[in-house]
């Protein structure tokens, strides 16, 4: 009965603004001290964010684009085969009689 009794005295009780306040202090305080630990803070951190961004933008566009030029090149290339079948084939090559 005692152990609860302790228990009870640690506890600390706060009005709901007060607890929101302290809690919205915590996270922009934990927030600046992690853009301040990767370098991104003071006065060109948001033009770095942008640079950030635009770069992961045009690396996500140049993997989009090579996906879609080696997709083209097998196309072409299977296409070029089977065009090549059909003229042996077809001995329009003057392949083997």
């Amino acid at each position: 009965m005692d152990g609860a009794q302790i228990e009870r005295r640690k506890m600390v009780t706060l009005p709901q603004e007060e607890f929101e306040e302290i809690l919205e202090r915590a996270a922009e305080r934990g927030a600046r001290h992690a853009l301040h630990e990767v370098g991104l803070d003071g006065e060109d951190a948001a033009h770095d964010i942008r640079e950030l961004r635009n770069l992961l933008d045009a690396f996500n566009e140049a993997k989009k684009t090579a996906g879609l030029t080696i997709i083209k090149m097998l196309v072409t290339g299977m296409v070029m085969a089977l065009l090549a079948g059909a003229f042996v084939k077809l001995k329009l090559f003057g392949g083997a009689q």
